[in-house]
């Protein structure tokens, strides 16, 4: 009998079959399995009475474990927002950072191989200093050992393994395995990225990566649709990359949040297929679930450019025979934003967040107002978000005008290629030759300063004075560059880093100023001139920094880790719950904007990513304590004062439960499950908060911790530190395995002895609640694995 997973009507799939010619053996794994996906989608039509869909439902329904258990309804508004999917993602992709603790906790499961097709991107230990060849031999040898971890675990479980230099997760991922229809799982934030080819690609943690990886059904509250309807065309300085630094003053960091961004509209089709992706990579800095794009001319051409014209042709049936790549037309948004192409101008975020967006006519006005450095002192380009040959070509233009004027950089200028390939087509096409004639330092093809990899030299880290850099990234959190608090992060495009680079002045418009030249003369800029795709199509590169097509798992080897390691260490399962209430102290009450960054600090600490013990030592040193203003200060009950995590180990050695109390948007930024990990590790057992970031919730959830919101937002200034909460109906929630209406009341005891009861929201599905009975969602996958 086929299992409730796997039952499908199969007169109607040979049908579908019969339209789509065979994928040769090599193109298996990279192409969607469009006949399946078309007859979970024929069950889910039948279920809602062919209801018009959005092509974001398409592809999510499309992947429904079983249609009759999560699609309830034959009305979508019942669905979205409210409905928890449980999904069979085709692929998922991981960093090196994250992938190493996703794999300790897969090894624990005991399972030889992985359930879906994965890949490892060792993108993010490679720290930028002085160019490409110094520092990723640096990187190497200082990262050896997790290196040697991942290659192991890679061979003995047959996941894909990207080393050292071969490019940065996102842009591999765009040009070898992002697909139309596709739905995948990636352990960084960035993940949507892929949307620009059409995907449902997902950002999550670790722990939610290892359901796909055993094949548990991926869990997945489902998403409302906010459309984003494009007009127009754009033209002169105007990117894609405006696009969404213009969406994300809008909707702020977090309006997207519970959301998929559908975007559609005739302007759609005047964009690349990497300016797609731009846009889909950012749409993590307004916390929505991911971004996507219905199927283009433009995508055909990507994919015949990156060497998959089988999956163009098999997109086209599916478009074309079926419509599936498409929304349906009478498709309904929750929400709708429009935006005019025509009318769009340059855009720069920041600081210290991607929101905060500013026109390009207004900005120097408002540095002024503001109060914001005059001087730029650096300007970056490239990274995940802004690294395609579109991008380079485009600002290898201005480089040439400005050379040609005899014009040099008067900051440090530094170019980081997305991957080997798009770094040997630069180089053969001679942007390389460009950049560098002119100043630029070329960096590795890694993630480098976009996330902190960097060894910045002309501006110390404890440096008290306030500097600005103009960036092409898409995250500009406080010091997550170069570990300078100080440090400004104005997020744009690289045409307007590159022009900003030649005049250094914060009130500087290439658009509309001219820059005064040495012969008294004065230089303006013209429109930047780029080309999607390269004319003699894409340099493969040097093969030492490709993979093997097709690894097969090989039980054989040994996956070791030292004992006396400090960069890796072998997972202790977190203890079940007890079964009664919990009752905690509040060790902290955190002010503002907390990001798994102030959670979870990047820059030297990645190097611990695979030693939990270890990385603990970073936990919350970010964070602003409430009552006294400070940073990484928290209070024992006698008034003694440490450091957060010194307290926190403190209490845990005591036997002393501790809960976290903050604002809104808890958790916002990197997909960094250490941010749930390490206060797991250190004795916390509730983050109570006005709102979470939603991947950051999902870690929580995962980790068996209990993430609870307040009912009444006022009732966060009623808790101080030291506070006991205690849970009044803990045990009657999860004996009805979370439908409890949603709430749970908290006893307040102030150290004085005086008492109150709040109430605080939860939304635990019956999954998440068994993570939480079990001590987390691997202890309970690893449980039900043994079991079979």
């Amino acid at each position: 009998m086929l299992s409730a997973c796997s039952r499908i009507n199969l007169k109607r799939t040979l049908a579908t079959q019969t339209r789509f010619p065979s994928v040769p053996s090599g193109f298996k794994s990279k192409v969607p399995p469009y006949s399946k996906l078309l007859e979970k989608l024929g069950q889910v039509k039948e279920i809602t009475n062919n209801a018009p869909l959005t092509l974001s439902e398409k592809v999510l329904y499309s992947h429904l474990c079983d249609p009759q258990e999560s699609i309830v309804s034959s009305n979508l508004e019942d669905i979205r927002g409210l409905q928890y999917l449980k999904l069979n993602p085709d692929r998922v992709a991981m960093q090196d950072a994250s992938a190493q603790m996703a794999l300790l906790q897969f090894m624990t499961t005991g399972l030889s191989q992985t359930a879906v097709p994965a890949s490892i991107h060792c993108d993010h230990l490679i720290v930028g200093k002085r160019g490409e060849s110094e520092d990723l031999m640096s990187a190497m040898s200082t990262n050896k050992e997790v290196f040697d971890f991942l290659r192991s675990c890679c061979q003995k479980y047959g996941i894909q393994f990207w080393g050292p230099g071969s490019g940065i997760i996102h842009q591999i991922v765009l040009e070898n395995f992002s697909a139309p229809g596709l739905m995948m799982l990636g352990t960084d934030s960035h993940t949507p990225n892929a949307g620009g080819l059409g995907a449902i690609a997902i950002g999550v943690g670790g722990a939610d990566a290892v359901d796909a990886l055993t094949g548990t059904p991926w869990e997945l509250k489902a998403p409302k649709i906010l459309g984003v309807k494009l007009t127009g065309h754009l033209s002169g300085w105007s990117s894609p990359k405006d696009v969404i630094t213009k969406l994300a003053g809008i909707l702020t960091v977090r309006g997207g949040t519970g959301y998929i961004l559908e975007y559609f509209g005739e302007g759609v089709s005047s964009l690349s297929c990497t300016g797609m992706a731009t846009i889909c990579n950012m749409g993590a800095e307004i916390g929505a679930t991911t971004s996507t794009f219905p199927y283009q001319k433009a995508h055909k051409l990507y994919l015949e450019a990156t060497g998959r014209s089988v999956l163009a042709e098999q997109a086209d049936i599916a478009l074309n025979q079926f419509g599936f790549l498409r929304a349906d037309e009478g498709a309904q948004y929750d929400k709708v934003i429009e935006i005019n192409l025509s009318e769009l101008e340059p855009h720069v975020n920041g600081p210290f967040t991607p929101d905060l967006s500013t026109p390009i006519s207004r900005f120097g006005e408002r540095t002024l107002k503001e109060d914001w450095p005059r001087k730029i002192s650096a300007g970056l380009i490239g990274s995940c978000t802004n690294s395609s040959y579109q991008d380079m070509t485009r600002a290898a233009d201005l480089v040439r005008q400005a050379s040609q004027a005899g014009l040099k950089p008067r900051i440090p200028f530094f170019v980081t290629p997305g991957s080997e390939q798009i770094r040997a087509t630069l180089e053969r096409d001679g942007l390389i030759k460009t950049f560098t004639d002119n100043g630029a330092v070329v960096l590795a093809n890694a993630c480098g300063p976009c996330i902190g990899q960097w060894d910045r030299q002309d501006i110390p880290k404890t440096s008290k004075e306030t500097n600005s850099i103009f960036s092409s990234f898409n995250r500009n959190f406080r010091a997550r560059n170069d570990g300078n608090r100080n440090t400004m992060n104005f997020l744009t495009s690289p045409e307007i880093v590159t022009a900003m680079i030649y005049s250094s002045n914060a009130q500087f418009n290439p658009i509309t100023d001219s820059i005064k030249l040495d012969n008294g003369k004065n230089f303006k800029f013209n429109p930047p001139v780029g080309q999607d795709l390269p004319r003699a199509g894409f340099e493969h590169g040097r093969t030492e920094f490709y993979p093997a097509a097709d690894p097969q798992p090989q039980p054989d080897v040994k996956v070791e880790v030292s004992p006396d390691s400090d960069r890796l260490q072998i997972l202790e399962p977190f203890k079940p719950w007890s079964g009664k209430e919990l009752k905690t102290n509040v060790l902290l009450k955190v002010e503002g904007k907390c990001t798994t960054d102030h959670i979870s600090a990047a820059g030297v600490w990645l190097k611990y990513k695979g030693h939990l013990e270890n990385i603990s030592y970073n936990t919350l040193i970010g964070a602003q304590n409430k009552e006294t203003g400070e940073v990484n200060k928290a209070y024992d009950l006698d008034g003694s004062v440490y450091d957060i995590p010194g307290l926190m180990m403190k209490w845990k050695s005591q036997g002393r439960p501790w809960t976290v109390v903050a604002e809104h948007n808890y958790g916002e930024g990197s997909a960094r499950e250490h941010a749930a990990l390490s206060p797991r590790f250190l004795g916390g057992q509730i983050i109570l908060v006005k709102s979470f970031a939603r991947i950051h919730e999902t870690n929580l959830k995962k980790q068996g911790m209990l993430p609870l919101t307040f009912a009444n937002e006022q009732d966060y200034e009623k808790i101080g530190s030291g506070d006991i909460l205690e849970t009044l109906n803990l045990v009657d929630m999860v004996a009805k395995k979370g439908d409890n209406g949603g709430e749970l009341d908290v006893k307040v005891t102030k150290p004085s002895g005086k008492s109150f009861v709040i109430k605080t929201k939860h939304n635990m599905s019956k999954d998440q609640i068994e993570f939480f009975k079990e001590g987390s969602a691997i202890n309970y996958i690893g449980n039900v694995s043994r079991n079979q």
